[in-house]
């Protein structure tokens, strides 16, 4: 799968960019390819769900790639060109530790730390030869602080950290940023999914976990919105942002300040 350039009018910040969104076909994702395509850039949107990849490509003027980034053996050979590289696609999993799934953490691990390793291998070439790239890898508040019963999902995005960071030491030589983004919880799917398991496992009604679980290290009491990610992803992406690379920009209500 080859991304190609647009033929920008010139009216956008990133015209003649091209850009993978990876889980682009919903919340963080999909903010993010529909921000990106009004800019100027060519989107593609990478997403295990077809009918969802489908329906933001159309909306971004852009194109689906189909894929399960999990299939981290399918991905070792994946041939990718692109500007930006956004590493979004992930997926959550509530349990206590001694009690936890191994091939659920395994799962988890798969798609959020081997796929955006082998999605940066993949797409570094191109940026080194154009002297240009931009990966912004989507973590979150827990990728710098823990909670209780996310085990895989903290381990993952701390390793994500420290795989965006050497990409950053890497890449600066060639032109290549690489940060990541850190919000606490954002109003997507993923996040409404979890409620219920967490209102079990903290004893809670569904209808207090936002505010007992979710908000409580937060300074300002609600859930970031998925199109103030895309807008920091837009602007680390930008023409602006040449020297700002191996970094963790939160975007957490004041969480990760305690």
């Amino acid at each position: 799968m080859t991304t190609t350039e647009r033929a920008g009018n010139g009216s956008g910040t990133l015209d003649g960019r091209s850009v993978i969104v990876t889980g682009g076909g919903s919340g963080i994702g999909e903010a993010c390819a529909l921000k990106f395509a009004e800019l100027g850039a060519k989107v593609t949107v990478a997403d295990v769900n077809a009918e969802a990849a489908e329906r933001v490509a159309a909306l971004a003027g852009g194109t689906a790639w189909v894929a399960d980034l999990s299939d981290t053996a399918a991905l070792e050979s994946v041939s990718l060109d692109a500007d930006i590289l956004i590493n979004n696609a992930g997926i959550q999993r509530i349990s206590p530790l001694h009690e936890f799934d191994p091939e659920a953490f395994r799962l988890i691990h798969r798609l959020m730390v081997e796929s955006p390793f082998l999605l940066i291998r993949a797409v570094l070439p191109g940026m080194y030869e154009r002297g240009f790239g931009r990966i912004i890898n989507i973590s979150s508040v827990h990728g710098l602080r823990a909670s209780e019963f996310k085990s895989a999902y903290v381990s993952a995005k701390h390793a994500l950290e420290g795989l965006s960071k050497v990409a950053a030491l890497e890449g600066g030589p060639h032109g290549v940023t690489s940060n990541c983004i850190n919000p606490a919880y954002v109003r997507t799917a993923l996040v409404e999914a979890q409620i219920a398991d967490q209102a079990a496992l903290h004893s809670l009604p569904e209808e207090d976990v936002v505010a007992a679980v979710m908000l409580t290290e937060s300074a300002v009491k609600r859930l970031v919105e998925p199109g103030e990610v895309a807008s920091l992803a837009a602007w680390l992406a930008g023409p602006d942002a040449g020297m700002a690379t191996g970094a963790s920009y939160t975007m957490d209500g004041g969480w990760s300040a305690r």
